[in-house]
């Protein structure tokens, strides 16, 4: 790693160990947090993870300042300010708490972010035209923030970057000869940032880094490669699909980068955890609390959902779907497979958005089964509380699955997910005991499965067994954010002994 005359991480060895003693200052950077806005499973990490965190490091998250964030707050302090680069325009840092006291950074720019739409796109799901400059200021931001550019009375002692919105930080922070190191966590390696070449120079790209080291990607700029090529180090969002990722299956194009940077020691994975309120015994959202030794509840919770989807009253098993509706997520196999459902007595409820293609043949499918399937296009997060906690199956047949969240608050709530054995579903499902798992992507895989599910359906001491066991789960934060303690301490240790 280059290092800077007078930087903190270039001193001597035997600082690391002060560093590994003291609360480790790290800064989060994100384009999503629940807390102010969401757009996937991302936006649930950065709300918990940093909180997680806290007990032992100082954490701090920075993000853009989207239209929606800026409405959260009458007034925010101004604690930074930095230069632009290139065609990236200058901004100002404000700083805001939640209310239990998380410290976020936000950045002002108001012709970046300033506008209607979400963090990535218009109200018409169309791609931002100059996603490229917005996330570059968002990256460099974090960049200098580290370097002290900002003259802030805060600086961080390793950059926590997350997804190809934040890679860039890892190049601008090697180019400008800062000695900070990141750890770069990929949620998703499908989403890569890629852009013209000739966005290059705008972004303040240094010529000689677009080669197959550095940020080009089949004659393109990628930012999630430039993540990958200047990062500390790498991790994915679980252990299983941290090794699928150096296969071309799941590479994406990128497998040969990654499995050098496995060969290094420089590539792992950490699985996601859920907050604390997936407890059934709170009642968060749920039409009626309940527990694994009283199930009671849990019915009260189905009769509201399928009186909320218009599903025939039944006593037969009630199958979830709570996903983004895309090509990635399978439902291609759901819907080769509903008669399996359907023919068994069972309902499905699904609700997501996505694909309108994939939207259109959901619907299709709810038409056609009338009472017994049913299609809510849109995201309620109360609702789908409700979906997890009423449901007997949830249905997630993912082509590819880096880690997944709806399969752990699922059994939280007592619903066994079926799911194909891929990715974080593998780590966090046990096939047979708290869920069924399928090998090939296939609708007769995904039907044996099922077939699997509705026979335990039938027979109600071994499903009343699995649900205990799916309940008693723990899939919170603790043991992950552990392992990112020890991933930072890694990763700053590294850099003191540069």
């Amino acid at each position: 790693m280059d290092t800077v005359r007078g930087s903190r991480f270039g001193a001597e060895r035997g600082q690391s160990s002060v560093l590994m003693h003291r609360r480790c200052k790290i800064l989060y950077v994100t384009s999503e947090i629940a807390d102010f806005v969401k757009v996937g499973g991302l936006g649930d990490v950065s709300a918990a993870l940093p909180r997680a965190l806290r007990r032992h490091c100082d954490v701090r998250v920075v993000i853009p300042g989207y239209r929606a964030v800026l409405r959260l707050f009458r007034s925010m302090s101004i604690v930074g300010r930095l230069g632009g680069l290139a065609s990236v325009p200058p901004c100002e840092i404000a700083e805001v708490r939640t209310t239990d006291g998380l410290i976020v950074y936000v950045l002002l720019a108001a012709e970046l972010y300033d506008r209607d739409g979400s963090p990535y796109g218009n109200s018409q799901a169309a791609d931002w035209p100059d996603n490229d400059i917005r996330f570059a200021r968002l990256a460099l931001a974090a960049a200098d923030m580290a370097g002290g550019r900002a003259q802030m009375h805060w600086q961080p002692d390793l950059l926590h970057l997350n997804d190809w919105p934040t890679a860039l930080a890892a190049g601008y922070a090697k180019w400008r000869n800062l000695a900070v190191p990141s750890l770069f966590t990929i949620h998703n390696l499908a989403y890569q940032g890629v852009f013209p070449a000739e966005r290059l120079q705008r972004l303040g790209i240094p010529p000689d880094a677009f080669n197959i080291e550095g940020v080009e990607y089949y004659g393109n700029v990628s930012f999630l490669k430039a993540g990958i090529a200047f990062a500390s180090e790498i991790n994915t969002v679980s252990p299983t699909y941290a090794r699928e990722i150096t296969t071309p299956q799941f590479g994406c194009g990128l497998d040969g980068l990654l499995r050098l940077r496995a060969e290094q020691g420089r590539l792992t994975g950490i699985i996601n955890g859920i907050d604390d309120s997936w407890d059934p015994n709170t009642g968060h959202c749920l039409a009626s609390p309940f527990n694994a030794q009283d199930l009671s509840g849990k019915g009260k919770n189905a009769e509201q959902i399928r009186a909320a989807f218009k599903l025939a009253v039944s006593r037969g098993p009630l199958f979830a779907v709570v996903s983004r509706l895309v090509h990635q997520k399978g439902l291609d196999l759901i819907i080769g497979s509903a008669e399996e459902i359907v023919g068994s007595g069972g309902q499905i409820a699904i609700m997501g958005e996505g694909e309108p293609q994939v939207e259109a043949q959901l619907g299709d499918l709810a038409r056609r089964h009338s009472g017994s399937i049913a299609l809510k296009l849109g995201f309620d997060e109360g609702e789908a509380r409700r979906m997890f906690a009423g449901s007997d199956f949830l249905l997630m047949p993912s082509r590819f699955e880096p880690c997944g969240l709806s399969q752990m608050y699922a059994q939280r709530f007592g619903s066994l997910p079926i799911a194909r054995r891929t990715g974080g579903l593998v780590d966090s499902i046990e096939d047979g005991l708290t869920g069924f798992l399928f090998r090939t992507p296939s609708i007769d895989g995904c039907r044996d499965a099922i077939g699997r599910a509705l026979n335990v359906f039938r027979h109600s001491e071994i499903f009343a067994s699995m649900r205990r066991l799916a309940m008693a789960r723990n899939f919170s934060w603790s043991s992950s954010a552990l392992s990112y303690e020890s991933a930072y301490a890694r990763t700053i240790q590294a850099a003191c002994g540069a």
